[in-house]
C-alpha cells in the first residue's frame, strides 16, 4: 500500500491500514481521512504503533467513550510513552486532545505531528491539540535507536470499528498538512429532502406512500446528491440505481403476486423496473420518480426503506444512501388525520364560545395555551419583546414535514364572532345550517326554488366546499383554490379564508387562501411571458424573467438573487437544463408566498440588510446546519442563522415563514420556526413593537447572527 492512495479509488477499510516509515531525527507527520460507522463502539483504538524491534504494540489515535479524539507519545522518542501491551496505559500518559465529539457517519480529516518535544493534533485543517511532552533524544546517543515506525490498526482491543480511510499520506520530515484535506476529498452520497413531492410524513417519522396496483399507484419523486465531505456536488458521470429492501432486514423485498417489480422507475409515463433503468447524474445530483407496487400489508404490515448506489464508485456504506421507512398503503390517509385536527379544533372553538361571557381576554388566553399544549406537545413558545407578544415556534421534529398542520394561535372568542356569526349555544350559524339542511337527495325541489338560486349565486363557495377544503390534503387544497380563484371575487375569497381559518383553528390557513388569486394571476402570466407556446424553456432563459418578478412582488430593489438562491430554486423545481410548466409551478408555489413574506415591512430591512446579512438567501436544512459548523464542530451556542423551510409551498399554512436554525446550549442544531403573523398583525390590527432582529437577539437561546 502506498503513501498517495490506499485501495481503490482512494478507499480502503481501517482494519487494513498498515504503514511503515523510517524516523529520521525523531520527525514526522502524517493525514488522512476518516469515516467512521454508527456500528462503532467505543472505546476504540483506531491506530497503533509498533517498533521493528518490540513484539507488543501501544496506541497512537484513540477514541474514548466519550467520543473525543486522543493522541498518544510516540514510543522510544518520548517518556511519556505509554506502555506496551497495555492497551488502557494511554489513559495515565499525557496526550494531546479535543473538547468536541467525533462525529460519525462523516467524513473527518485528521492530521499529526510528531516532534521530539512535542505532538500537535489536526482535524480538518485545523490545529485543535497540542501537548509539550520530554524527549529521549537528549539523554540516548542521537536518533540511533528510532528504528522502523509502523502503524496500523491491529485490533485487539475487544471492541468493533467499523471504518475506512482516504487518501493517507505519512512523511518522514515535518510537512505542512494544514492544507493536505482540500486534496482529493472524499465523496459521500446522500438524500436531497428538500426535493421529495407527493410524500407523506406520519407522525412516527415513517414515510407514507401511496403504491399497489396500476390503477391505484401514484408517483413521487426525490433526488440524490453526490458531494464532497465539504457538501459540494460532484460532476461524475456515473449512474444511481434504487432499489426496494425491507426496513428491518435490509433483505431484498420480493415482486408482487403478478411478478412485478416491487419498485419501478417512470420515464414518459411507461414504468419499468428499477434495476433496469438507473437515473444518471448531472452536475452531482440524480432526479428519480418512482412508484410501490408492493404494498405492506402484502408483508405482515413490515416497512420499506429505498436504496441508492452508485456501482462503478464501489460498495462503500458512505456511497450507499437510505430513505426514511417506508409504509406503503394503498389508499392516502390524509383525509382520516385532517379529521381528528378538524375535530379538535372545533371543539376548542365552541367550547371558547360558550365560556366567553364568563372570562376576560386575559384568562381566555391562559384557556387558549393550556388547549394548545394539550392538543400538540411539539408546540414551544417563547417570548420576544414586550408581555404579551410571542411568536409561535415549532419543534425538530415537525420543522421539515411537509404535510403538518401549522402551530399558530387558536382566534380569541371576540375574533371568532366578529368574523362569522354564532348562534345562541356557541355554535357556528352556518355550521348548524350545513347539519340540519336536508341532503341533496332529500331536497330537489327546494334545490330548484328560485330562493335558492338566488343565495346560491350570492355564495358560490357553499358550506361543502368549506368543509371539503379543511379535510383536504396539500395537495387536493391547491386544486381547489386554482378552481375557486377564476370565479370567485375578492370578497368571497376573503370569507373564504375566514371560514376556514375558524374551522381549521388556524389563522395561516386563510393567510394562504387570501394569496390564491394574486399567486395564481401572477404565475400564469409570468409563464405566459417566458412560454408563449407552452414549451419548456432552457432554466438559463427563465432565471432573468423570476429575479425580476421576485424583486417586484418583494418590494426589493437592493438585493438580488444569488447563484445559491437560484441553484435552490433549480433543485426545488426539479429541473436540470430545461424548465417545464410543472417545473415552474411547483417553483413558484414556494417563492410567491416567501417574496410576499419579504415584501412585509417588518421583514424587508433585514432581507435587505447585507452587513450583517440576516437571511442567508435560500438555503437547506443541510446547508444551515453546516454553515454552523466550524472547523473543530458547531459554533458558540446561541449562533443562529435564518432561512426559509424548503418543504413549505403554498397552500401550506407556514409556507414563507422563518426557520431560526441555532446552536443550543447542549452543543446540539435546533430548528425552530417563527409565526410572524401574531406579532405584527396585519392591517388595523398591526401591533407596534421592536425590530425583529432586536427582538430575536433579547433571546436568551439567541445571542449572535452566524456567519
Amino acid at each position: 500500500m502506498d503513501t498517495d492512495a490506499v485501495g481503490s479509488e482512494g478507499y480502503s477499510p481501517l482494519k487494513e491500514l498498515r504503514l511503515e516509515i523510517e524516523v529520521k531525527e525523531g520527525t514526522f507527520s502524517l493525514c488522512f481521512w476518516l469515516y467512521l460507522t454508527s456500528s462503532t463502539t467505543f472505546p476504540v483504538t483506531i491506530i497503533q504503533q509498533v517498533f521493528s524491534d518490540i513484539s507488543e504494540s501501544a496506541p497512537f489515535l484513540v477514541i474514548d467513550d466519550n467520543k473525543r479524539i486522543h493522541m498518544l507519545p510516540v514510543l522510544l522518542l518520548h517518556e511519556e510513552a505509554p506502555e506496551t501491551g497495555n492497551i488502557n496505559s494511554w489513559t495515565e500518559v499525557p496526550h494531546a486532545t479535543v473538547d468536541f465529539e467525533f462525529l460519525l457517519e462523516k467524513w473527518v480529516h485528521v492530521g499529526c505531528e510528531v516532534c521530539p518535544d512535542h505532538i500537535q493534533l489536526q482535524i480538518n485543517g485545523e490545529i485543535v491539540g497540542e501537548k509539550s511532552l520530554c524527549s529521549l533524544l537528549n539523554k540516548e546517543s542521537g536518533s540511533s535507536h528510532l528504528k522502523k515506525l509502523t502503524l496500523a490498526n491491529v485490533g485487539g482491543d475487544g471492541k468493533s470499528v467499523q471504518g475506512y480511510v482516504h487518501n493517507f499520506e505519512i512523511f518522514p520530515i515535518i510537512t505542512s498538512i494544514k492544507d493536505c484535506h482540500l486534496k482529493c476529498p472524499p465523496l459521500k452520497l446522500s438524500i436531497d429532502e428538500s426535493s421529495v413531492s407527493e410524500i407523506e410524513e406520519e407522525s412516527d417519522g415513517v414515510w407514507g406512500i401511496v403504491g399497489g396496483k396500476a390503477s391505484c399507484r401514484r408517483n413521487f419523486s426525490l433526488d440524490v446528491v453526490l458531494s464532497d465531505a465539504f457538501g459540494q456536488p460532484v460532476d461524475k458521470e456515473n449512474e444511481v440505481f434504487a432499489s426496494l429492501l425491507y426496513a428491518d432486514t435490509g433483505a431484498p423485498v420480493e415482486n408482487t403476486a403478478d411478478d412485478e417489480a416491487p419498485l419501478l422507475a417512470s420515464y414518459d409515463g411507461i414504468e419499468f423496473s428499477s434495476c433496469e433503468r438507473p437515473s444518471k447524474l448531472l452536475l452531482g445530483r440524480a432526479s428519480f420518480k418512482l412508484k410501490i407496487s408492493q404494498l405492506s400489508s402484502k408483508c405482515d404490515n413490515r416497512l420499506f426503506l429505498i436504496s441508492f448506489c452508485v456501482p462503478k464508485l464501489g460498495n462503500y456504506p458512505f456511497l450507499e444512501a437510505y430513505s426514511r421507512p417506508i409504509r406503503c398503503i394503498s389508499r392516502s390517509r390524509n383525509t382520516r388525520v385532517s379529521t381528528l385536527v378538524w375535530k379538535r379544533s372545533t371543539a376548542l372553538h365552541c367550547h371558547s364560545l360558550s365560556q366567553s361571557s364568563a372570562m376576560d381576554d386575559r384568562s381566555l388566553d391562559l384557556q387558549h395555551s393550556s388547549h394548545e399544549a394539550q392538543a400538540n406537545p411539539l408546540m414551544k413558545r417563547f417570548r420576544l419583546g414586550q408581555d404579551k407578544t410571542s411568536v409561535s415556534v415549532k419543534a425538530d421534529p415537525t420543522i421539515e414535514q411537509p404535510d403538518e398542520e401549522c402551530n399558530s394561535h387558536v382566534r380569541t372568542a371576540n375574533q371568532v364572532e366578529n368574523g362569522f356569526p354564532t348562534s345562541l349555544d356557541g355554535r357556528s350559524a352556518n355550521f348548524i345550517e350545513a347539519e340540519d339542511s336536508p341532503s341533496d337527495s332529500e331536497s330537489i325541489g327546494e334545490g330548484k326554488s328560485p330562493l335558492n338560486s338566488m343565495a346560491s349565486r350570492r355564495n358560490p363557495i357553499s358550506d361543502m366546499t368549506i368543509f371539503k377544503y379543511c379535510l383536504a390534503s396539500l395537495a387536493e387544497r391547491s386544486l381547489m383554490l386554482k378552481e375557486i380563484a377564476t370565479f370567485a371575487s375578492g370578497k368571497e375569497i376573503s370569507e373564504l379564508a375566514n371560514h376556514v381559518s375558524l374551522y381549521s383553528g388556524c389563522s395561516h390557513h386563510g393567510n394562504q387562501i387570501l394569496l390564491a388569486k394574486r399567486l395564481i394571476k401572477d404565475g400564469t402570466n409570468l409563464w405566459k411571458v417566458m412560454s408563449p407556446n407552452n414549451h419548456h424553456i432552457p432554466w438559463e432563459n427563465a432565471v432573468y424573467e423570476i429575479e425580476e418578478q421576485f424583486m417586484k412582488i418583494a418590494s426589493c430593489c437592493s438585493r438580488s438573487l444569488s447563484p445559491q438562491d437560484l441553484n435552490l430554486l433549480r433543485r426545488i423545481a426539479g429541473c436540470q437544463e430545461y424548465l417545464t410548466q410543472e417545473n415552474f409551478e411547483k417553483l413558484w408555489c414556494w417563492l410567491y408566498p416567501v417574496a410576499f413574506i419579504i415584501s412585509r415591512d417588518w421583514i424587508n430591512p433585514i432581507w435587505n440588510s447585507t452587513s450583517p446579512k440576516w437571511i442567508e438567501g435560500f438555503i437547506t436544512k443541510e446547508e444551515a446546519e453546516s454553515s454552523l459548523q466550524g472547523p473543530t464542530g458547531f459554533q458558540e451556542p446561541g449562533t443562529f442563522i435564518l432561512r426559509f423551510p424548503t418543504s413549505r409551498s403554498w397552500p401550506h399554512p407556514d409556507a414563507g415563514n422563518l426557520v431560526v436554525s441555532y446552536v443550543g446550549n447542549d452543543y446540539k442544531l435546533h430548528h425552530r420556526l417563527l409565526s410572524m403573523h401574531h406579532v405584527y398583525g396585519s392591517g388595523d390590527n398591526r401591533v407596534d413593537v421592536k425590530p425583529l432582529q432586536d427582538m430575536l437577539l433579547a433571546e436568551p437561546e439567541l445571542s449572535r447572527l452566524g456567519r
